[in-house]
């Protein structure tokens, strides 16, 4: 492979994770909102369906559609995004890893969903300056694994595919879609997760990125 020059992010998961499962927080955030349970699963979906954006209000609008609630949309997603706010949490070395990637590779980020909500969790990192450039799916025409989200973050940082590396955990939106785009991608690999991924080049512990990763771009300049 040429050598590269720019690695790309994804954000949840594989940079920072709530110290909460995510079912916790939401149903935490379901009742600080009056509304009804609403389960994970129906939220992931409603997700997929909402990549392009402003809030999370139209996603909670198609899960309360189903229920007999007076619970506002925006007051749902104004609580589960303050709850997420409250748990999220960089993982170990990470903040350090991108300093040091940015020395050496233009570094970027690319992450699904909405803009507020993403946004939000990016300033509650304190990372609004961690990235030469990045980028909310809510802010493009298509989110992830569409490529031309990926053909939006390449643009930004002014590199070709093949000169990027994208790191995610998703198989189906950072995998499938980085590859799918040109670029090489690299799988990160949570515990309970999926299995790696033959269409990635490599794969690193989510626990160990922040060592595991650097030592692997390395081993391709």
């Amino acid at each position: 492979m040429p050598t590269p020059r720019a690695v790309v992010f994804d954000l949840d998961y594989t940079l920072a994770v709530p110290e909460q499962d995510r079912e916790t927080i939401l149903t935490e955030a379901t009742k600080r909102a009056g509304a009804p349970p609403l389960s994970r699963d129906a939220y992931l979906e409603a997700h997929r369906r909402n990549l392009t954006r402003e809030t999370r209000e139209p996603i909670f609008e198609d899960l309360l559609a189903d229920h007999d609630t007076d619970a506002e949309p925006a007051a749902v997603a104004r609580a589960y995004r303050e709850r997420i706010a409250e748990t999220l949490t960089p993982l170990p070395g990470v903040e350090s890893m991108l300093d040091d990637l940015r020395g050496r590779y233009r570094v970027g980020l690319l992450t699904n969903g909405p803009v507020v909500a993403q946004r939000d969790k990016i300033a509650t990192l304190g990372w609004e300056r961690a990235f030469d450039a990045a980028l909310v799916t809510g802010e493009l025409a298509a989110g992830k694994p569409d490529r031309r989200a990926f053909e939006a973050i390449l643009r930004e940082l002014d590199v070709a595919p093949r000169e990027a590396i994208y790191v995610g955990d998703e198989v189906d939106a950072d995998i499938y879609g980085a590859t799918n785009a040109g670029l090489y991608a690299v799988q990160v690999l949570l515990e309970d997760g999926p299995v790696p991924n033959p269409r990635a080049m490599a794969h690193v512990e989510q626990a160990t990125i922040a060592t595991d990763l650097p030592a692997l771009l390395a081993d391709f300049e």
